[in-house]
C-alpha cells in the first residue's frame, strides 16, 4: 500500500495469523504468538544471541585514512533467527555508548566585540552505560525483535571522526540498516564476513536526545528498510540547538557549550586526538560564536532541508519544559511532517530532557508496543486509530486530541501599554519606556523583582477570568532602539503570574514496582514508577524567545544597527501546551542578557522600546483573553 508502508504480512495470512496466534511459516520454522492483535513474550531474553558487528560505512571516510569507516553495532536477538526465524530490529545509535571526556565549554562572558573573556567551564563526564541496560531488550526481544545498539563514528570501537551532526555521522546508522538489508559490509572481530539473514530488514529507530536526533537524521535520508522512527527530546537542527535568530544561545544547563566541544566529549575511539585533533580544531573556528550567524555549516546540519525524502512513520516525544533540547526542536519537524502527511503521533509532557519510560510506564510501553508491532510486524494494533496527540496540560493530567495544535486554536494579540499593562486593546497613549542590559541577574530574578526595574520592562494582564490554554508557537513584535552599548540581544519571557503547584523537572518515587520484561541476573526487569515533583511556586517562565538584534532581517547576515534609531523586531519564543489559570496573570517580560543562555556582553546598552507599536501573539486553543 503506496505511498507509505505495506503490510509485512499478506491480508490473508494476516487474518488467519490473528485467528490462529501465529503468523504464517513453515512446520519447522519458529513463529510469533500473536494474542489480542499484539506480539506475545515468548522467546527467552536469558537465552538470547549476542554478537557484534562491525559494519563498512561505504562513501565516508571521516579520519582521512583511506579506508571507508566502520562502526560498531551490538545485537540481541532470539535464539530462534538460528532456526528460520527473521524479526525487525529496534535499534539505537549513539555516541556515549564509550563514555565521554573532560572538555572545557567556551567562556560566555565575552568583550563589546565578541570575544571571549577568559573563564571555562568543564562537562562533567559521565559514566559508561551498560550495553542493553534499558528497556528495549527485556520487553521486546521476548517478543520477536532484535536490538542493534550502533556505536556512532568516532566513538569507542568505531572509526572515523565525529563532527557532531553532519552527513559523516548520519552515514554510520544508516549503514548499519543497509547491511540489515543486504546492501553494505559487516564483519565480526577477526574480519570475517557475517550478513543478517535472520533480519526481516525492518528497521524501527529510537533514542533520547543525541540518540534520538540520529533517528530524524537518517530518516531524512529515505533509507529504504527504516520503517519508523521514535525520536525522543531530539534534534531537527543544530543551528536551533546552539543558536536562536542569529545568537549564540545555549543547550539549558550548558552554558558555553558549542558544536565542538560535544565532539570533543564523544571522540572516545582509538587515538581520537591523534587522528581527529585538527579536524575538530577546524570545527572550532566553523562553528562561529561571534557572530552567531547560520551558515553552510549549520546548514548540513538542518533535517529540515530533507524532510520531503522522510518515508518512515514518526512517533514524536518532548518534555514541554525541556530547556536542553528546546521545544522548538520538535516542534518545527512536528509541523514540516504535517505538512507532507507523513505517519504521525506525539506525546507531549510536562517534564524536562527525560524518557517517557520514567513518566507513564505502563501507558508508555502498550502505545510503543503497538506503534513497533503495526510498523515492523504488521499487526493491525489499533495504534493508528488513536487519537494523534497525547499532552500532559498538568501534572498527571493527560488529554488527548485528535491532532497538535488542537483543532481551532487560533491567534490573539495582546499589546503593552501605560501602567506596565498588557491588553487585547492598543494603547496609543502609550510612551516609550527604556530599560539598560545587565550581565549578573538571572532572568527568574528579573521576574522576581516588583514593580518597575531599570533592567528589564514588565507587562501583564488583569486577572484571568477564565483558564487559557495555548498551544503552538508564540511570536513578539517590539519597536526598539539601542545605544550606548553592545550587547545585540532582545530576549521575551511569557510568565504565568500566580501561586500554583508547579513541575520543578525532578522524578519522585512512588515506591511501586513494575515489572515490564524477563528477568536475567543483574537485569530484574522491573522498575520503580515515578512521577514528576512539584513545589509551590509564585510564577513560571512559561516559555522564553531570543533575538540577535543585527540579525533582524536573516539569520544568515549580520546588519549593523544605527545607534538610537528604531526598528520594528520580531521574534519567535519556544514553542509551548500550557493553561493560564484563572485567577492568574499572564505576563510579557522584556530583557536583554539571558545570563543562563545568551553571551554576556558588557553592562551598559540602553533599550528603549514603544509599547504601542508592539505586540504579542498567543496561539489560544482554548478560554479566552479579554
Amino acid at each position: 500500500m503506496r505511498p507509505w508502508k505495506a503490510l509485512s504480512v499478506p491480508l490473508v495470512a494476516l487474518l488467519a495469523a490473528t485467528m490462529t496466534g501465529t503468523t504464517p511459516a513453515s512446520a519447522d520454522t519458529p513463529t510469533l504468538k500473536i494474542e489480542n492483535n499484539a506480539t506475545q513474550p515468548v522467546f527467552s531474553r536469558a537465552d538470547a544471541i549476542f554478537q557484534t558487528v562491525y559494519v563498512e560505512v561505504a562513501g565516508t571516510d571521516s579520519d582521512h585514512d583511506g579506508k571507508p569507516d566502520r562502526v560498531a553495532v551490538d545485537i540481541l536477538r532470539p535464539k530462534e533467527t538460528e532456526q528460520g526465524l527473521k524479526v525487525p530490529v529496534i535499534m539505537e545509535s549513539s555516541p556515549y555508548y564509550a563514555g565521554g571526556n573532560d572538555v572545557a565549554n567556551h567562556p560566555v562572558d565575552v568583550d563589546e566585540n565578541g570575544n571571549p573573556i577568559a573563564t571555562l567551564r568543564k562537562q562533567v563526564t559521565q559514566p559508561d552505560p551498560v550495553p542493553f541496560d534499558g528497556y528495549y531488550d527485556n520487553y521486546f526481544v521476548p517478543r520477536g525483535y532484535a536490538v542493534a545498539l550502533v556505536e556512532n563514528i568516532g566513538s569507542g570501537r568505531a572509526t572515523g571522526c565525529p563532527t557532531s551532526g553532519d552527513v559523516n555521522e548520519t552515514a554510520g546508522p544508516k549503514a548499519a540498516i543497509d547491511w540489515l538489508n543486504g546492501r553494505a559490509k559487516g564483519f565480526d572481530a577477526e574480519g570475517n564476513p557475517v550478513d543478517a539473514s535472520w533480519s526481516t530488514g525492518k528497521v524501527g529507530m529510537i533514542g533520547v536526545s543525541y540518540n534520538g536526533t540520529l533517528p530524524n537524521a537518517v530518516a531524512a535520508t529515505g533509507v529504504k528498510g527504516l520503517e519508523t522512527i521514535v525520536p525522543i527530546a531530539a534534534i531537527s537542527s543544530w543551528y536551533d540547538y546552539y543558536r536562536a535568530n542569529g545568537g549564540v544561545v545555549a543547550p539549558g544547563g550548558y552554558q558555553g557549550e558549542d558544536l565542538d566541544v560535544l565532539a570533543k566529549y564523544v571522540l572516545t575511539r582509538e587515538n581520537g586526538q591523534e587522528v581527529c585533533g585538527a579536524q575538530l580544531d577546524q570545527l572550532t573556528v566553523d562553528q562561529d560564536r561571534i557572530t552567531g550567524d547560520y551558515s553552510d555549516l549549520w546548514d548540513a546540519r538542518n533535517y529540515l532541508n530533507n524532510v520531503d525524502k522522510v518515508k518512515a512513520s514518526v512517533f514524536v516525544v518532548h518534555g514541554l519544559n525541556d530547556w536542553n533540547v528546546k521545544t522548538k526542536q520538535f516542534a518545527q519537524w512536528w509541523y514540516a511532517l504535517s505538512e507532507r502527511h507523513v505517519p504521525r503521533k506525539i506525546w507531549l509532557h510536562q517534564g524536562t530532557h527525560m524518557s517517557p519510560f520514567n513518566l507513564r510506564t505502563a501507558e508508555w510501553l502498550r502505545q510503543l508496543h503497538g506503534w513497533f508491532d503495526y510498523w515492523l510486524q504488521g499487526i493491525d494494533s489499533g495504534i493508528m486509530r488513536e487519537p494523534q496527540a497525547d499532552v500532559e496540560t498538568q501534572v498527571g493530567t493527560w488529554t488527548q486530541e485528535t491532532s497538535w495544535p488542537p483543532k481551532g486554536t487560533k491567534p490573539t494579540t495582546l499589546h503593552p501599554g501605560s501602567g506596565a499593562k498588557l491588553d487585547t486593546r492598543k494603547d496609543p497613549h502609550a510612551r516609550d519606556e527604556t530599560f539598560v542590559d545587565q550581565n549578573t541577574r538571572t532572568a527568574e530574578q528579573l521576574v522576581e523583582a516588583t514593580g518597575t526595574d531599570p533592567n528589564r520592562l514588565a507587562y501583564t494582564t488583569q486577572t484571568l477570568r477564565d483558564d487559557v490554554r495555548i498551544s503552538g508557537t508564540p511570536t513578539v513584535s517590539v519597536r526598539a532602539s539601542l545605544k550606548n552599548g553592545s550587547s545585540p540581544y532582545l530576549t521575551a519571557l511569557l510568565v504565568d503570574y500566580g501561586t500554583d503547584v508547579r513541575p520543578t523537572g525532578s522524578l519522585v518515587s512512588t515506591g511501586e514496582s513494575y515489572c515490564y520484561g524477563e528477568s536475567i541476573p543483574g537485569d530484574s526487569g522491573c522498575t520503580t514508577l515515578r512521577t514528576l515533583g512539584t513545589a509551590s511556586t509564585p510564577y513560571k517562565i512559561v516559555t522564553r524567545g531570543w533575538l540577535d538584534v543585527r540579525n533582524r532581517n536573516r539569520a544568515d547576515r549580520t546588519e549593523a544597527l544605527r545607534p538610537g534609531k528604531d526598528y520594528k523586531f520580531t521574534w519567535d519564543f519556544q514553542p509551548t501546551d500550557y493553561t493560564f489559570k484563572k485567577g492568574h496573570r499572564l505576563g510579557l517580560v522584556i530583557l536583554s542578557t539571558d545570563y543562563d543562555y545568551t553571551l554576556r556582553y558588557p553592562a551598559g546598552t540602553e533599550i528603549t522600546v514603544s509599547p504601542k507599536h508592539s505586540e504579542l501573539k498567543l496561539p489560544v486553543s482554548n478560554g479566552k483573553l479579554r
